[in-house]
């Protein structure tokens, strides 16, 4: 990557993660990058944490709404910027920042690329293991492709060619729903390979049991709607190139 790009932005969607946020806009900064927090109501020291960050653009939820909005908040904003693509990396830390680069390299439009971790060998807690492995089969069984990491949330959109927004739910579900609907929307869907860390003070909130169900609910839905329409579009388009 050589220098900044204007039409590039990072997004970070945090609620209470006073401990680790700080750490990563900066080194998010080193990418040269404009950066935008969503706060999705956060009650610890985050907000202080946020002010005392200096050169950044934050979003206040009043309350707290689930990532899947504060991803859509945070999208309308870089759209109504002018931003063309935006990276999206997680508040906790377990992302690296400096893998911006290796996401930056395979931007291109109709293009998302998703920052995949090695879920057998980076140390990811056995219950995400098994959540990531049961919703990488399903996504294939719904849009017909393989991805190794379905539920990062480290990833380069393209705005302008992403489904409706509106089709966006309120936690983190938001983020498979996204991979599904752009797979049958036709666009280019990239791994590339990212490290991860699992910081001793990273505060994560999934909820295993409840988003579990969530997420097993939505891809019950998912695969009905692969039969009825995911896979129709996926063959028109082969059909006619569009």
């Amino acid at each position: 990557m050589n220098g900044p790009c204007s039409d590039t932005c990072i997004l970070i969607p945090t609620y209470n993660n006073a401990g680790t946020v700080g750490d990563v806009i900066s080194r998010c900064r080193a990418s040269g990058l404009p950066i935008y927090v969503v706060d999705d109501g956060s009650d610890d020291a985050t907000a202080g944490v946020l002010a005392a960050a200096g050169d950044i653009q934050v979003i206040r939820h009043p309350k707290n709404k689930g990532k899947g909005v504060a991803l859509k908040t945070g999208f309308i904003a870089a759209r109504k910027a002018g931003y063309s693509y935006v990276i999206t990396i997680d508040a906790d830390g377990q992302h690296f920042p400096e893998d911006i680069p290796a996401l930056m390299q395979r931007r291109a439009r109709r293009t998302i690329v998703v920052g995949s971790r090695n879920i057998q060998a980076d140390g990811m807690p056995s219950g995400s293991t098994f959540a990531n492995k049961f919703s990488n089969f399903w996504f294939t069984v719904q849009t017909a492709r393989r991805l190794p990491d379905t539920q990062t949330g480290y990833r380069l959109y393209p705005l302008n060619d992403l489904p409706c927004l509106g089709l966006l739910t309120a936690r983190y579900e938001a983020e498979l729903t996204l991979l599904v609907f752009s797979a049958w929307k036709g666009l280019k869907l990239v791994p590339v390979p990212v490290k991860v860390d699992y910081p001793e003070d990273r505060i994560s909130h999934f909820r295993p049991f409840r988003d579990f169900f969530r997420i097993s609910l939505l891809n019950t839905a998912l695969c009905v709607l692969a039969v009825v329409y995911g896979y129709p579009r996926m063959l028109l388009q082969k059909i006619f190139g569009k």
